[in-house]
């Protein structure tokens, strides 16, 4: 058969690897996104909770009561409408489209190609780090633009709360206006951060997942089905909560604060000074503020992403993750 007819007869995965897993691993996150996006909204709203330097900036406004998980949720449902809980889905589902796609397609070829498996198809803790935590930092580099407008996105109605006016119409006005605002710059603003987070999120996300999955299956007698890809996940999601909390509590901080015409921010200077000043403001536990809907979010998510990432890998023919 010539070249060009056998390679018609391949299937699309077969034709194109790289690509197929891409828009597999996009669409498993988006169905994650969606499902776990309310304890999202409260795990953001968590964080910028009493945040001290935001009052010394803003000064006296509307006080808005302190609340745990569970009061937040109902707070936002009572005060601005279920639907809410959805705010800012839209671009946290673009988001995931990017993130994901690119660090599951950057792990794998890791893995795969750069760092290598051994001879018996294991793959060393110390190369499962390096590659989880570089996969992550670069989808979340590629992803950063839109996790930024999701976050101010879903402090919308917070400032509602406090007596502000709204900043945006939408997903598409927040583009546009944050562009406006801060240029192409304005758009990575806490990109460091972002980057942080994702590399400590992913070390405990795609690290954990990869070696306890395929510990089990050499180990144990369990096999490479949903009973193995959940005992994994539900590891994945604990360790990614708490090795990414306080990385994300600066983030979003970062990403929230007001900025000047330059698009430099009024209330840190970076990442560090940010650190600095909410530990000696706020205290240290402060920055796993939101630590309980990260993991309760962190949980789930990991459990239906992985779940319906390896069930659509298998239905689309191809290998096990």
């Amino acid at each position: 058969m010539p070249p060009a007819e056998e390679e018609k007869s391949l299937s699309l995965p077969e034709r194109w690897p790289r690509a197929s897993k891409f828009a597999l691993s996009a669409c498993a996150a988006a169905v994650a996104e969606l499902v776990t996006f309310p304890l999202d909204l409260t795990k953001t709203r968590l964080q910028v909770q009493g945040e001290a330097a935001q009052r010394s900036v803003d000064g006296p406004v509307r006080a808005v009561p302190y609340r745990g998980t569970l009061r937040t949720a109902a707070g936002i449902v009572r005060e601005e409408g279920l639907g809410k809980l959805w705010q800012g889905a839209t671009p946290a589902v673009y988001r995931h489209i990017v993130y994901s796609g690119v660090r599951m397609v950057a792990y794998e070829h890791l893995r795969d190609s750069v760092l290598g498996r051994a001879e018996d198809e294991t793959f060393p803790f110390w190369k499962a780090v390096v590659g989880g935590m570089s996969a992550g930092a670069i989808g979340q580099f590629f992803a950063s633009p839109t996790d930024l407008v999701k976050v101010q996105m879903q402090m919308e109605g917070r400032r509602k709360l406090e007596g502000k006016p709204p900043r945006f119409r939408g997903v598409h006005h927040a583009f546009v206006k944050i562009l406006s605002e801060g240029g192409v710059r304005g758009l990575w603003a806490g990109w460091v951060p972002n980057v942080q987070r994702a590399a400590l999120v992913n070390m405990g996300d795609l690290t954990t997942y990869d070696s306890v999955k395929h510990f089990l299956l050499l180990n144990t007698l369990l096999v490479d089905n949903s009973v193995t890809h959940s005992i994994a996940s539900c590891c994945s999601g604990l360790v990614a909560a708490v090795l990414g909390t306080p990385a994300d509590v600066v983030k979003t901080r970062i990403m929230n604060q007001p900025r000047d015409k330059q698009g430099r921010g009024l209330l840190y200077k970076s990442s560090t000074d940010c650190l600095i000043q909410t530990v000696q403001g706020e205290g240290f536990m402060s920055l796993y503020k939101g630590f309980i809907p990260t993991w309760m979010r962190m949980a789930p998510w990991s459990l239906v992403f992985w779940l319906t990432y390896e069930q659509i890998r298998r239905i689309c023919g191809v290998s096990s993750f």
